[in-house]
């Protein structure tokens, strides 16, 4: 038999990192994330393998808790094969570089702080540099198209099928030869939903001996996205004219995409009053790019807009904000504003500045539209803080506050039990990147519904397939 263990995303959401070792085969790992919010992990700790004995990486998506180790992966020994779409691969440069340059700018301010307090040695250097993420891509990659089958070695290969969570995402199907046996491991990645703004729903996969799924609303179904739409306009129309500002923390991938089509959609329609849409966020803007020039992978709203006017997103009230100098312009606008800005948890990046600025006034608007891992400021503020603390300040938190959960890129219960409804043969169901509650009850789901063996995954957990 044939061992896999998760040495990440195992009863927790982030940090994905699973390890197969065939016997007679390569040792193959799929996805090397980042812990992000509260987990018992670090992503300065080992990872519980030699990564000199990994022979072949395979990718589901760029998302940081996905990719986010990669560069620290490389840095230990790890020479071996990429392999990913190609869309994976320019956004994972763009979040990977991004990373590497808050890792340091954050370390070089906790240095200057600790010299202060003369502790300059109890300050730990970031896990990997600008120059250690350079270097991924310097590596031996292999570009998957979707439903291509590749050869990783005799016996066995690997399929990439569309996701439906972000660009290039993709459900990931392993086969291989075991004492005569023919084998097959799907991981899932992340599932998009059956109905998106942005993306295709995710393919099938006719069969599996094991199953790796994602979790993460597992619990519970999401609102519809009908629902989540016209709550989502309502808002912003009522914050505008009442001359509020909307403030909106998004993930730079998929998420701000996602709203700038709606917004796009909102003007076409003369539903949107005159006002100024600002995507501050370098990182959000170059991943806006990239998805611009992939429109023939999005859906076909995405691709009608392109053929409107040439672009999925652009329009005449929106401006991207690249440097430092135009975001703090901003703050000019006293009204009439949307915002959209990193980080989507709101643990870092240009939205505590906006949060300074605008978080205080009862007339503004804060928009939560993806998942906030607990233990994450965004947390924090969905869960009614009354106060928070930014930049060594004190903010009362007056402004209106809307968690919209409809607009999630991840899949909810019911989308995922369809998914899996879809498989021809499916032996056994294996629960990664949840939170444990929530892993309890999707687990009691699949098996009242599907009638399938389930097994929620612990960490460096040897699952025998």
């Amino acid at each position: 038999m044939t061992p896999i263990q998760s040495f990440g995303a195992a009863e927790t959401v982030t940090g994905s990192c699973h390890f197969l070792q065939l016997k007679s085969g390569p040792k193959i790992l799929i996805d090397c994330g980042m812990f992000q919010g509260h987990t018992d992990h670090d992503s300065a700790d080992p990872f519980g393998f030699n990564p000199q004995d990994v022979d072949i990486l395979l990718i589901t998506h760029a998302h940081l808790d996905h990719v986010g180790r990669i560069p620290k992966l490389v840095k230990e020994g790890f020479n071996g094969r990429i392999i990913a779409t190609r869309a994976t691969m320019d956004l994972a440069e763009v979040v990977l570089l991004d990373s590497a340059k808050i890792a340091q700018e954050d370390y070089k301010t906790s240095l200057k702080k600790a010299k202060r307090r003369g502790e300059e040695n109890e300050v730990a250097e970031p896990i990997y540099t600008i120059d250690d993420a350079k270097a991924v891509f310097d590596m031996n990659i292999q570009y998957a198209d979707y439903n291509n089958t590749i050869q990783l070695d005799k016996g066995v290969s690997a399929t990439f099928r569309n996701a439906g969570h972000i660009l290039g995402s993709s459900t990931i199907q392993i086969d291989f030869e075991e004492e005569g046996q023919h084998k097959t491991v799907v991981f899932s990645g992340d599932l998009g939903g059956c109905i998106d703004t942005v993306m295709r729903s995710p393919e099938t996969v006719p069969h599996a001996n094991a199953l790796y799924i994602e979790s993460t609303y597992g619990d519970r179904n999401h609102r519809s996205l009908e629902d989540s739409v016209d709550e989502f306009k309502t808002a912003v129309v009522q914050t505008l004219k009442n001359e509020g500002n909307v403030l909106i923390p998004s993930f730079a991938i998929e998420r701000t995409q996602e709203i700038l089509i709606l917004l796009k959609q909102m003007y076409y329609d003369n539903e949107l009053p005159e006002c100024k849409i600002f995507v501050d966020s370098p990182m959000a803007t170059k991943a806006t790019i990239i998805y611009n020039q992939n429109h023939k992978s999005l859906n076909k709203a995405a691709q009608d807009l392109f053929n409107k006017d040439g672009s999925v997103f652009d329009f005449p009230y929106l401006e991207y904000t690249l440097s430092g100098a135009d975001s703090m312009q901003i703050n000019e606008v006293d009204s009439g504003a949307i915002i959209i800005a990193g980080s989507g948890m709101c643990n870092g990046g240009r939205i505590l500045h906006h949060f300074k600025h605008r978080l205080w006034n009862e007339k503004n608007t804060l928009i939560f539209v993806g998942y906030q891992v607990e233990g994450t400021l965004g947390r924090y503020l969905v869960d009614g803080a009354e106060f928070i603390h930014v930049y060594g300040e004190k903010i009362k938190v007056r402004a209106n506050r809307m968690m919209i959960n409809g607009f999630s890129a991840h899949a909810d219960q019911s989308d995922m039990l369809k998914w899996m409804g879809g498989f021809e043969t499916l032996d056994k169901v294996f629960l990664i990147h949840g939170e444990r509650d929530k892993q309890e009850i999707f687990k009691k789901a699949i098996e009242e519904k599907l009638n399938k063996t389930v097994h929620i995954v612990e960490y460096a957990e040897e699952v025998w397939i």
